[in-house]
């Protein structure tokens, strides 16, 4: 079974997360969305809100499971015998940042990664710019799958 993990904070998913997510359906038996817990990290969503985004996303889709974990990716990878780790590429920058940590879970394991571009349309999407946008006032919506559309 070829199955992977797309891990990240996800605060919140945006279309562009749910882009990547949506075309690697193809490729994978499996998606696993693991959602990071980093006690360090002021979020604007709870965990549970984040999780409730994401499976309210994808409650038609059988491929896909969601959870949460602390700690280091490639050992949820190994406790959930996941082959691949899923990773969408938006800029050069994101490239150079998702290289060396590709390349540090290759040689710390046997897991690889897997990178997928950005459709043009939500290249420019982030999580960062959807909460500014939030934060603002300013029409979110146009940013993220329905189930985020919480105002």
């Amino acid at each position: 079974m070829r199955r992977a993990v797309f891990p990240g904070s996800f605060d919140p998913i945006t279309l562009g997360h749910f882009d990547i997510i949506k075309r690697s359906l193809q490729l994978f038996d499996e998606i696993i969305i693991a959602i990071g817990i980093n006690a360090d990290k002021k979020n604007m969503f709870s965990l549970e809100q984040r999780k409730s985004f994401i499976e309210n996303a994808f409650k038609d889709e059988k491929k896909i499971k969601v959870v949460t974990y602390e700690g280091l990716t490639i050992e949820l990878c190994k406790k959930l015998n996941a082959t691949f780790i899923l990773r969408g590429l938006r800029n050069p920058a994101d490239f150079e940042f998702e290289k060396a940590i590709a390349h540090t879970n290759r040689k710390l394991s046997k897991i690889e990664t897997v990178f997928l571009l950005t459709a043009s349309s939500t290249s420019f999407i982030s999580s960062s710019i959807v909460r500014d946008v939030i934060r603002n006032h300013g029409d979110y919506t146009v940013l993220v799958p329905d189930s985020v559309r919480f105002l």
